[in-house]
């Protein structure tokens, strides 16, 4: 039997894998365990070819060589010690990292080993180590419960964050939610329950019930409100569309007046009664509106191009208002009063006669007659304020013409308002204002 040191290497790849970021690997345990010098200090073979190992202060056979004894009969159950005591070593390293669990089941098989096995080497200094390692086990069970408590804790807070954020979403107020962004979000935090529950540490039954059930509750309550949502704006929107389409009723059944006033008056109104009546949906909501602007469309345009011809009209007008402008405008400065008014009588009839200008000129022209005629006004007044009797005479003269003449006036005015003639009413009125505003004036210098 040789004195020898004999190195044992015991590589574990069958441990669970440590997690170290994103990638698991599984660490290689290497134990080298040296062999004792004098293996017969543990055990022994006698005659008859018989293994014994000392433990407890007794002997206890754990082989034999029944064929005869071989050169080295304890080097085959020393290294059985060493094998077990590797086992050992290893547990004893792994032990920081265990679960609970794992170290029941490790000691256990350990236990087990370390009863009655058949080897020879130190089994009291071996078992006194086991002794020792159900110590730390139990401290290190004690170490893992907190750390799975702790991780339970931080697992229930998770996925009550996720409760609690499915619930937010739930209550909103249904008419401010968007609900494509909020829906999305609630599959996605499906999708994080899903992974917290694959990965992470169970809960206790109960609190992770409760938390579905919360959890299930609001995703059950965002759909219907979801649901009333869209049904009300379903009705709102057909409430909508049947407005809309009686106000489109009406914008076709007006299209073709002629009455220019009063149409243009009623499509604004049909415009103001369209935008209270809200939004259809994006698809029938154009639909309508082109509908609706079409019907209008045929009235406007027509109105424009009866505006274009009656401005065309009115140009013309326009021509022979200014060149009554140019001889009213030669009246002034006033040599000979009495001339000057019947000149500006005369201009001022054929004035009236000339009928409407364009909108755009109404302002200009009129602006440089009421000039002429003030120049007129203030010079008969100073004439009158010169020579009392002689000018009362002419003013009640002149009130009499102008008298007829307003009467006159009012008669076109009526025949023309019968007629429903829109333009000629306009310059009957102008003139009668006119007229009337002389004779206010002249009536005022007699009295």
């Amino acid at each position: 039997m040789s004195d020898q040191t004999d190195d044992i290497e015991v590589t574990d790849s069958t441990q669970p894998t440590e997690k170290t970021g994103e990638e698991s690997v599984t660490p290689a345990v290497v134990i080298r365990a040296t062999t004792t010098e004098n293996p017969e200090a543990y055990g022994r073979v006698d005659e008859d070819g018989n293994v014994w190992v000392k433990e407890n202060d007794t002997e206890r056979q754990v082989g034999s060589y029944p064929d005869g004894v071989p050169e080295n009969p304890l080097a085959l159950y020393t290294r059985r010690f060493f094998d077990l005591e590797a086992t050992i070593n290893l547990f004893e390293q792994r032990l920081p990292s265990l679960s609970a669990r794992d170290i029941e089941q490790t000691l256990k098989t350990i236990d087990e080993a370390v009863k009655e096995p058949a080897v020879v080497g130190d089994l009291d200094g071996l078992r006194a180590r086991v002794r020792d390692l159900h110590e730390r086990a139990e401290a290190r069970k004690e170490e893992a419960r907190l750390e799975r408590q702790a991780a339970k804790e931080a697992a229930l807070q998770d996925r009550t964050a996720v409760v609690e954020e499915a619930e937010s979403i739930a209550n909103q107020d249904p008419e401010r939610t968007q609900w494509k962004h909020s829906g999305q979000r609630l599959r996605d935090l499906l999708e994080d329950w899903k992974q917290l529950q694959r990965r992470g540490p169970r809960l206790d039954r109960g609190d992770e019930d409760a938390l579905w059930k919360r959890f299930s509750s609001a995703r059950t309550k965002f759909d219907r409100h979801r649901r009333q949502f869209f049904s009300a704006l379903d009705a709102r929107q057909s409430e909508v569309k049947r407005v809309k389409e009686q106000l489109i009723a009406e914008a076709e059944a007006m299209q073709n007046s002629t009455d220019w006033g009063r149409t243009s008056a009623a499509y604004r109104d049909l415009m103001d009664r369209w935008k209270q009546a809200g939004r259809a949906s994006k698809k029938d909501d154009d639909a309508l509106w082109a509908r609706f602007r079409a019907a209008q469309q045929v009235f406007f345009d027509a109105r424009r191009e009866n505006s274009e011809l009656i401005d065309s009209e009115y140009r013309e007008n326009l021509k022979v208002k200014e060149g009554l402008l140019e001889q009213a405008e030669a009246l002034l400065p006033i040599d000979n009063l009495d001339a000057t008014i019947k000149k500006l009588r005369d201009i001022q009839d054929r004035w009236d006669a000339a009928g409407r200008v364009p909108r755009a000129d109404i302002a200009r022209v009129e602006g440089r007659m009421r000039a002429v005629e003030k120049a007129v006004r203030d010079a008969e007044q100073e004439h009158w304020r010169k020579s009392d009797p002689e000018t009362k005479a002419r003013a009640e003269g002149m009130l009499g013409q102008l008298e007829e003449s307003i009467a006159q006036l009012k008669q076109e005015i009526a025949q023309a308002e019968a007629n429903g003639d829109e333009s000629q009413l306009a310059s009957l009125k102008d003139a009668l204002a006119t007229k009337q505003s002389w004779y206010d004036q002249i009536l005022g210098s007699v009295e």
